[in-house]
């Protein structure tokens, strides 16, 4: 049991390895961080699909009608969060009424918000991966490393999206780099959720429910914000680009699991 909690600690403080990356690149750019936005909105979206919600039909006792009706359940849940959590919340109005200039960055009204999101979408994310990891660590060890290094694979560059638009909005790393600890963090408060709490209730199906609810909620932020804001933050391709590398990575690390 105590292996795998490290396994999704270490799992979900794979963050940290692109947070470094994202303060290292102290001037990325607009067009980079565009890219980066987009390939976590690839990832997010592929997973939410290839992985989430293919998973919850094909789990016994949930099956295609259920599995949808709890993957729009969590696409509207955050949909009427995002509706009664005013987006100034976030702290964009700190940066919309006089965009400046923080260490040669030109800053972004929505950078900072976008990197928030990140965080957020990132930890809701990491929650239901950190159970998955504890559940086939328990069951078999190899399994669970197998689990915990496909999910870091696709942590690094989630990371990154993370720390980058913080920093250049904010011109503050440890900012930035609390925020991504923040989000790994959430991968091993799943993991304890599921030895703790889920343990007695633990079944194929209860995480087929929590998977599909959790793949709705990514969607919408992936689409609804991710996207959005990369675009605004580059109007070539760097966007698109990025959400298609996003989602070959996620593919393939889906790939190495088979």
């Amino acid at each position: 049991m105590w292996t795998a909690l490290l396994l999704a600690l270490g799992a979900g403080l794979s963050t940290l390895i692109g947070s470094f990356l994202g303060l290292v690149m102290r001037n990325p750019g607009p067009k980079f961080i565009s890219f980066t936005v987009g390939f976590s909105a690839g990832i997010m979206i592929f997973i939410s699909f290839g992985e989430f919600l293919s998973g919850a039909i094909t789990t016994e006792g949930v099956g295609h009608l259920k599995a949808h009706i709890a993957f729009f359940s969590g696409m509207a849940g955050y949909f009427l969060i995002d509706l009664l959590v005013p987006h100034d919340y976030l702290g964009q109005h700190d940066h919309a009424q006089s965009p400046h200039d923080l260490h040669g960055l030109n800053t972004h009204p929505t950078m900072e918000r976008t990197g928030i999101l990140v965080a957020l979408g990132l930890s809701i994310h990491n929650i239901p991966e950190g159970m998955a990891i504890f559940v086939a660590g328990v069951k078999d060890i190899q399994l669970g490393f197998a689990v915990a290094v496909a999910i870091a694979v696709h942590n690094i560059p989630l990371g990154l999206a993370i720390s980058a638009p913080i920093y250049n909005a904010t011109g503050s790393g440890k900012r930035a780099f609390l925020w991504s600890f923040f989000a790994g963090l959430s991968g091993i408060i799943g993991a304890c959720l599921a030895a703790i709490v889920l343990m007695p209730f633990l079944s194929d199906t209860v995480m087929g429910f929590v998977f599909a609810v959790v793949g709705g909620i990514i969607v919408v932020i992936a689409i609804d914000e991710l996207v959005p804001a990369a675009k605004e933050l580059s109007h070539e391709h760097s966007p698109i680009v990025g959400v298609i590398a996003g989602m070959i990575v996620a593919m393939v690390s889906l790939w190495l699991l088979e």
